[in-house]
């Protein structure tokens, strides 16, 4: 059942360890997080809840230092872990959030980090079985500090490179049109070498000029601007 665990160490004990609160909706998986958390000496787990409301109204009640919450549970299933972490940094902002996720991609990361990286995480479930990494995680927000599971890091500089590219709109025939031009071959090589008419290799290359805001430019200086920005992309 959710609810306040009732587990009161030593008063020395209590004035070093790490007291925190769990959220999760999925029984089990909450059960596992206790138990995770429960063999880390330097954890007391005071709480485990299963949607975001209890949660909330335990917080004032609990004190935790640290919240390991699910990304998604009720009422509505959808972010209500980074709401809490947002709620949490204008009313606790001491209290640090790991948020646990199953999504990979950029936006929920971001959507997490958007008000302050300090004092908060986000590490993938996949991973939640290596406790060494959620304990890591847990003391690292609690000392104000951030913790990022490395795949997501990695979503995040991929997303981040394929912004600031100006060729990121291309597609591969498109990437294979443009580095055959800033080779310096004239269409007709280009249709040659990947087995295409001139006619397709005009339309692909007024693509390019297209994305690349070149349409308007003479057609040497595009060509040459084309090419010059792939190269740079290459380098």
């Amino acid at each position: 059942m959710p609810g306040a665990l009732e587990r009161v160490p030593p008063l020395d004990e209590r004035r070093t360890r790490i007291r925190v609160v769990v959220a999760e909706d999925a029984y089990l998986v909450r059960e596992a997080l206790i138990q995770l958390l429960a063999q880390a000496p330097q954890l007391d787990v005071v709480g485990a809840y299963e949607d975001r409301d209890s949660l909330l109204e335990a917080i004032d009640v609990e004190r935790p230092d640290a919240v390991v919450t699910d990304i998604r549970m009720p009422p509505t299933g959808s972010d209500e872990g980074i709401q809490v972490a947002h709620a949490l940094r204008e009313t606790h902002p001491e209290i640090g959030v790991v948020v646990l996720s199953q999504f990979v991609e950029a936006r929920y990361p971001l959507a997490l980090l958007a008000s302050g990286s300090a004092g908060r995480a986000y590490l993938l479930k996949e991973n939640v079985h290596d406790r060494h990494q959620l304990v890591s995680a847990i003391e690292a927000v609690v000392a104000g500090e951030s913790f990022i599971d490395p795949r997501v890091v990695e979503v995040l500089v991929e997303a981040q490179a394929r912004r600031e590219s100006p060729l990121s709109e291309l597609t591969a025939r498109e990437h294979e049109v443009l580095a055959l031009i800033a080779r310096g071959l004239s269409n007709a090589a280009i249709a040659d070498s990947l087995s295409l008419t001139k006619r397709a290799v005009e339309k692909h290359i007024n693509a390019i000029f297209m994305k690349l805001n070149l349409s308007n430019a003479q057609d040497v200086s595009r060509r040459v601007k084309a090419a010059l920005m792939f190269l740079a992309d290459e380098e």
